[in-house]
């Protein structure tokens, strides 16, 4: 038996409480979102990207096409349009890298400082550890 307010009662629904819809879809690419799952055999895709990513196969690509260019073509080369565009992307690509790894660098940098100044153990430590890194590379 219902309550006689029943037939009165309001259907409210907060924000964030109505139904619910879930991917459950499974992802087989789950660490890698570098490759795409429709690509050819993704074992097969995921063993390539291992040996080598598709930014360094695409980097040799383009080495080994512009050497071939500039050969082919001495001449016309240098005119090329196509070919200029190939080196203008891949300079700029190149400076990309080169920027990144400055930032990466500075912030290295920037927190050994930080961990240089608080001092105590933890400071000691890396200070051991950056000197057997440099004693490494020197040899």
């Amino acid at each position: 038996m219902y309550p006689w307010f029943w037939l009165w009662a309001p259907h409210i629904e907060f924000p964030l409480s109505g139904n619910v819809t879930q991917d459950v879809e499974p992802v087989a690419n789950l660490f890698s979102k570098s490759i795409d799952p429709e690509a050819g055999n993704p074992r097969i895709e995921q063993k390539a990207f291992e040996v080598a990513s598709y930014g360094q196969q695409l980097g040799l690509i383009t080495e080994v096409l512009i050497e071939i260019a500039e050969q082919a073509l001495p001449k016309k080369g240098k005119d090329n349009e196509s070919l200029q565009r190939l080196k203008r992307i891949k300079a700029e690509i190149e400076r990309l890298k080169t920027s990144e790894y400055d930032s990466e660098l500075n912030d290295i940098e920037r927190r050994i400082k930080v961990i240089q100044q608080r001092g105590g153990a933890r400071s000691q430590t890396l200070s051991r550890k950056l000197g057997v890194l440099q004693a490494g590379s020197d040899a």
